[in-house]
């Protein structure tokens, strides 16, 4: 019955097959952009394949890399969606979603070969989150109030010297994160933007 809706040459995978097939397609976009992370990353050089456009670029922006790519794979077509929605959302941060994707999913792919069920598997990383976040929560420390004033300027600082040393800013990131710190403190909590 299948056949009827399909194109000649086409193929079907199911049960087991259509399974392994998913977790090799995601996990080799991740592993694709893995070697891109830090600061020895490798760059990639990327070439289209239109028939009037043969250009070529080097880059080891994953999110570059990742639109750039062609998948017909569609476990890995969600990675690269999930990668996606991070650089629209963030601006930033796409080859360690689609790392830390391709991670679970490659220890989810141990885990189901020992005949562990994926609904166990993921109330198990479910559970996971929620200690990692009560972990984090009760390592944050609040150096909001009053008297605290000096601490919470650097704890700004330091995140915003941070956010600012992945992409643009590298060498003056010191001079920006200032700069931003000075905008926030400026508001004090009001939602107006034009205070003066």
């Amino acid at each position: 019955m299948e056949q009827a809706y399909m194109h000649a040459g086409t193929q079907v995978d199911k049960g087991e097959n259509a399974r392994l097939s998913s977790f090799v397609g995601a996990i080799a976009i991740a592993d694709l952009v893995k070697t891109t992370l830090g600061p020895k990353g490798m760059d990639k050089i990327l070439q289209r394949v239109a028939e009037n456009d043969q250009s070529i670029s080097v880059t080891n922006d994953g999110a570059t890399i990742l639109r750039s790519v062609n998948i017909d794979n569609a476990a890995a077509r969600v990675l690269v969606d999930i990668a996606k929605i991070q650089d629209e959302e963030v601006g930033d941060g796409t080859t360690s979603v689609a790392v830390l994707c391709g991670e679970l999913l490659r220890q989810g792919e141990g885990l189901i070969a020992q005949r562990i069920h994926p609904t166990t598997i993921a109330q198990g990383w479910r559970l996971a989150t929620r200690v990692a976040r009560n972990a984090l929560e009760k390592s944050a420390s609040n150096n909001g109030g009053v008297g605290h004033e000096a601490a919470f300027r650097n704890d700004l600082f330091q995140i915003a010297r941070t956010t600012l040393s992945s992409k643009i800013l590298l060498h003056e990131r010191d001079y920006f994160a200032n700069l931003a710190v000075d905008a926030v403190l400026r508001l004090r909590g009001s939602n107006n933007l034009f205070c003066y």
